[in-house]
């Protein structure tokens, strides 16, 4: 049995200390808004906070999830009501695949720097990746979210 505590609420799983966290999350506690992108780590869909850090889910055993909170698209507006809002008002999302890892990303990046610059915002985010190319709009609204952001980790 695997203890992980998922957006604020514990689960008790009875998975292999291998399995992939995206597997576990997605398919026996049932949160179904990460995404599987390309299952190596590349693409950012797959992407959780593992405590305040970004992490690509597909490749992350559970073993390393066990003692650490875990955060997903599911707990990003507890932590920041206001991305959701900037991703909304900017309309980020296109076909919208990538966005709960994009989500996460920014995330990451406004609880380590709550004004991020353009290359801030370019480095951190270099990891995801948009098939339909919103990352001008990405970059907006990260700046907005972090003009009245208030991150409770």
């Amino acid at each position: 049995m695997v203890q992980l505590s998922v957006n604020g609420k514990n689960y008790e799983i009875d998975v292999a200390p291998e399995m992939p966290v995206l597997w576990a999350i997605r398919d026996i506690i049932g949160l179904t808004g990460t995404k599987y992108g390309c299952g190596t780590g590349i693409c950012g869909s797959c992407s959780i906070l593992l405590g305040d850090s970004s992490i690509r889910s597909c490749i992350t055993p559970v073993s390393q999830a066990v003692g650490k909170e875990i955060t997903t698209i599911e707990g990003v507006e507890k932590m920041n009501k206001n991305l959701q809002d900037a991703w909304h008002e900017f309309n980020v999302p296109q076909c919208g695949y990538c966005q709960p890892g994009q989500l996460v990303s920014a995330l990451a990046l406004l609880i380590k720097n709550p004004n991020p610059s353009d290359d801030d915002i370019d480095i951190a985010m270099s990891g995801n990746i948009c098939r339909c190319g919103t990352y001008t709009r990405i970059r907006k609204a990260i700046h907005r979210a972090a003009e009245s952001s208030e991150v409770k980790v």
